[in-house]
């Protein structure tokens, strides 16, 4: 028995051009949104041979920084709200930033609301 692909045919967004930056922006602890995008653009979906970056599941407006209080928002968007992959691809965003942000940074990782069937089951990749 083959098993299909969930979503056998995703739309396909070219990458966008990296923003060289030269100065240390952690010299201060603080966190760059732009920075973390950097950082977990390239992780490729599960399911398919392109990185999030490419099918829209993240974008530079996904990721939010609250310096003050210590907090980093990623928000995913899924190719399918049926989609299968969304732990996974959490997952993955939580093992890739494990060691990239400061300590005393409280990570939360989430489906954009409304891009998931199971959108509530899907809120539990937090650290």
């Amino acid at each position: 028995m083959t098993l299909g692909l969930i979503n056998a045919n995703p739309v396909v967004h070219a990458k966008k051009e990296r923003i060289a930056r030269s100065e240390d922006l952690h010299g201060d602890d603080s966190v760059d949104p732009l920075e973390i995008y950097d950082f977990v653009r390239d992780i490729r979906d599960p399911e398919h041979p392109y990185s999030l970056e490419q099918l829209s599941v993240l974008s530079e407006e996904s990721i939010t920084v609250d310096d003050k209080l210590g907090r980093i928002l990623i928000t995913f968007t899924p190719t399918i709200q049926h989609c299968s992959m969304a732990t996974v691809i959490g997952l993955c965003l939580r093992v890739k930033l494990k060691h990239f942000f400061p300590p005393n940074y409280k990570v939360d990782i989430k489906v954009f609301p409304g891009s998931h069937a199971n959108e509530e089951s899907e809120q539990l990749i937090s650290n």
